[in-house]
Order: C-alpha cells, then structure tokens, then sequence
C-alpha cells in the first residue's frame, strides 16, 4: 500500500479543520478539539547569576512550568506526542 498525502502543492498550504471547535487527531487517537490559549509567559530573561536560576520569585519559574504542562497536555490530547 503506498503513502497517501494530504496536499495538492498550492502554493497556500494545506489546513486541517476551520474552526477551533474541529476535531482533529493524530496517530490514531481520539480527535480533539483546539487547545485553549496558553497564558504568554511575562518571565524575563536571567539578570543576575547570584538568584537561584536566574529567577527573582519563584512564581516566575512557576509561570514557565504552567506554561510546559499545557504546551505538553495540549500536544497529547490530539497525539502528536505520547
């Protein structure tokens, strides 16, 4: 059985689903619908190297892994990962 592809080389691209509420999955598993916007992370970057990480609060560090966990629970929930 050959491959079978998704596209026809317009020069547009290709989308998959039109609206947020479209389901779609990946790898077999249970199609989704779009993830929820992750909160944009307002951390700035390392000022000093005497802070723990770089950090000034611990809720920094915080907000990056709020942000991971639902990059992450987003990619699984329609299979792009595992």
């Amino acid at each position: 059985m050959g491959i079978n592809y998704i596209g026809d080389y317009g020069p547009d691209g290709v989308c998959i689903g039109r609206a947020a509420a479209d389901k779609i999955g990946f790898y077999g598993t249970t199609p989704a619908i779009q993830a929820s916007a992750i909160t944009t992370v307002t951390t700035t970057g390392a000022t000093s190297t005497t802070l723990a990480f770089g950090f000034t609060t611990s809720t920094q560090a915080d907000g990056l892994v709020t942000a991971v966990n639902a990059i992450i629970a987003a990619l699984l929930a329609v299979g792009v990962t595992a």
